[in-house]
């Protein structure tokens, strides 16, 4: 049998001319989804879905006061919490931290405000640069050097119910609310 050649009007396929053609189809099908989704202006990026709403711009507040005496707030704390039946809840911090803002702006957002109001007596404790007050922190357990800002939960009868050990939120302005109410929630007693 003679072997049969390609005419000219009829060119030879072979392996690699159909694996063109088979790329050519998905390129021009990956194209033509890229304009589709283009056009439609009502579809977010998947990164804005699954990202935690952004807390408002922060406005600076003077939430942990430099000249306070944060040994005897915790002693006076205590006081109150033991005869109002409720937690301390101890912040440390400084106002230069946007986390702790972020913080601060979370624990006066409902639910957070009535939790914290019914169930705990808060008490900021100024950490300066990470560089005042730090045998506060240390004498309850709490590493600051893994961020702040960090919290504690005491008893009413000084003793320590949780100790932030991980830096649990130090990275409050990538967290929501609701991590605060969790937290509220699970110690509030």
């Amino acid at each position: 049998m003679p072997s049969r050649k390609p005419s000219r009007t009829q060119p030879a396929t072979s392996g690699k001319t159909l694996w063109f053609s088979v790329a050519g189809v998905v390129l021009l099908a990956i194209a033509g989804l890229i304009a589709i989704l283009a056009q439609r202006a009502d579809l977010a990026p998947v990164e804005a879905q699954s990202a935690p709403p952004a807390p408002a711009p922060i406005e600076k507040r003077h939430i942990y006061s430099e000249t306070a005496d944060p040994k005897a707030d915790i002693a006076a704390a205590l006081v109150q919490a033991k005869r109002d039946h409720k937690r301390v809840i101890l912040d440390f911090g400084g106002d230069w931290c946007g986390d702790c803002q972020v913080l601060d702006i979370y624990f006066h957002q409902a639910p957070n405000s009535d939790l914290l109001e019914k169930n705990f007596v808060l008490v900021h404790v100024w950490i300066g640069q990470m560089d005042a007050n730090l045998d506060v922190p240390q004498k309850y357990g709490v590493p600051i050097n893994k961020g702040v800002p960090a919290l504690a939960v005491l008893a009413s009868n000084g003793s320590v119910l949780y100790a932030q050990k991980m830096g649990e939120f130090e990275s409050m302005r990538r967290m929501q609310a609701k991590s605060v109410t969790e937290f509220l929630e699970k110690w509030k007693g």
